[in-house]
């Protein structure tokens, strides 16, 4: 049985796993509305109106359960993590206050946008869009800055173990947050446009090359080409950041062992902590360096120059990184693909491998922001506030805890089947897209 402090990781954990997954396409979803209907108004064509209303439907649902989980997590802080809360919950609760005020202003939208579909006028409907967009983002912001936070800790002072003088606006602009929001952002509008693309793509492949599914695959390509190579670029800033700001989670992060110059990128690998090395990873030579501090010669610290107990696990952080990288790296090969294509082509007609390659990278967002995600927590550890308090000082010391762990993984794993079955339910002809394209989302 787990020890306290591995159970209440374990189910925040757990709870942020299933949790970041309905957030990210809140946050994206509203974007696509956004476009759809836009593009409805512009050209009058009625085929992208009928694509926002069938998005509509999924957009309550995972609203609705994203909701619940945000909730379970507000009370699991307080119950798992009460030393934690007692040093941070008024330096960090003010960002967490103004997201309440984001997601209360999305909801109230976001059912004007359901009931308004035959009561508002299209351009009235469509503005409805702006406010959800803007506070989906806004959301992100405010809940990455306090995670930034956690990372780069700022806008306070310690007096006799407790945070005075607190400056909550320095705190939420800490040095982490623009790096930290603007990748988790980006994450949520390319995740959200390659599992749209991914929904299109499997209906394609059975044979149903609609005009209505060709339209809508491209649409949601269109916001995946256009945020995955950014996505890319504001991860290599992130890397350069980590580079000089949290050395330690970087060297985990590259499997850098040992101090060195002109340190080689590995990729792939696998770190043996005990031999001090990551066997059978390909070396580029210098690149490391040259990434992280546009330098060939640049001296990069390995997780030898820093006190042993105070690092991370670097298995649990080296892994997800290489997921993350491969899963954006194919992502940005696949839209390319797509679009490289269509203009050779000079037509929208995508083969069985382009599409098979499509269905491939559909999940992909979700499994590249849950990789990111175990990299920043990981990458901490053993510090739940970087260099000021650690993870095992913060855990609730009361027993029980793996109980709950049990109780709630039982929860999940019925609200994803029920999500599922709901998702998959057909929809009936009311919300069939105009002329010949069939239900497919």
């Amino acid at each position: 049985m787990f020890d306290t402090v591995t159970s209440a990781r374990a189910l925040m954990g757990m709870s942020l796993a299933f949790h970041i997954s309905f957030t990210a396409v809140g946050i994206g979803l509203p974007l696509m509305l956004f476009l759809a209907e836009g593009i409805a108004l512009r050209t009058g064509n009625p085929m992208y109106r009928e694509m926002a209303k069938r998005w509509t439907r999924v957009a309550a649902v995972l609203f609705a359960v994203g909701a619940v989980s945000g909730t379970i997590l507000s009370f699991e802080f307080g119950l798992l993590w009460p030393t934690f809360m007692d040093f941070s919950g008024a330096i960090i609760g003010f960002p967490f206050a103004l997201e309440g005020f984001a997601f209360f202003t999305e909801a109230i939208f976001l059912g004007i946008y359901i009931y308004g579909w035959d009561r508002l006028s299209p351009r009235a409907h469509w503005l409805c869009t702006v406010p959800m967009m803007v506070s989906a983002a806004a959301s992100a912001l405010f809940v990455i800055s306090a995670n930034a936070w956690m990372n780069q800790p700022a806008g306070f002072e310690v007096v006799n173990g407790k945070a005075v003088n607190v400056d909550p606006i320095a705190a939420m602009f800490n040095r982490a947050m623009p790096y930290e929001v603007t990748h988790g952002t980006l994450a949520a509008y390319v995740t959200t446009g390659f599992a749209v693309a991914g929904v299109y793509a499997v209906a394609m492949l059975r044979g149903h090359r609609s005009e209505y599914n060709k339209r809508a695959l491209v649409l949601a390509l269109a916001v995946a080409a256009v945020f995955t190579p950014l996505q890319i670029v504001s991860g290599d800033l992130s890397a350069r950041f980590l580079a000089h700001r949290q050395p330690e989670k970087f060297a985990a992060m590259e499997g850098q062992f040992r101090t060195e110059r002109g340190a080689p990128l590995r990729i792939g690998g696998f770190p043996d902590p005990g031999a001090r090395e990551t066997k059978y990873a390909i070396e580029i030579p210098r690149l490391t360096s040259i990434l992280a501090f546009e330098n060939a010669d640049a001296t990069v610290r390995g997780l030898d120059s820093f006190p042993q107990d105070a690092i991370p696990d670097v298995r649990l952080v080296h892994y997800p990184f290489q997921v993350m990288v491969a899963s954006g790296s194919f992502m940005l090969f696949v839209v390319t693909w797509f679009f490289g294509i269509a203009w050779w082509r000079k037509r929208i007609d995508p083969g069985r491998w382009l599409l098979r390659a499509l269905v491939a990278a559909a999940p992909l967002g979700f499994v590249a922001i849950e990789a990111g995600w175990f990299v920043t927590e990981f990458g901490r550890q053993p510090w739940i506030i970087w260099h000021l308090m650690r993870t095992d000082q913060a855990a609730t010391p009361r027993e029980g805890v793996a109980f709950l762990l049990l109780v709630f993984f039982l929860v999940y794993v019925a609200l994803t089947i029920g999500l599922g079955l709901l998702l998959l339910r057909p929809s009936g002809s009311a919300a069939r897209p105009p002329q010949e394209a069939p239900d497919v989302a």
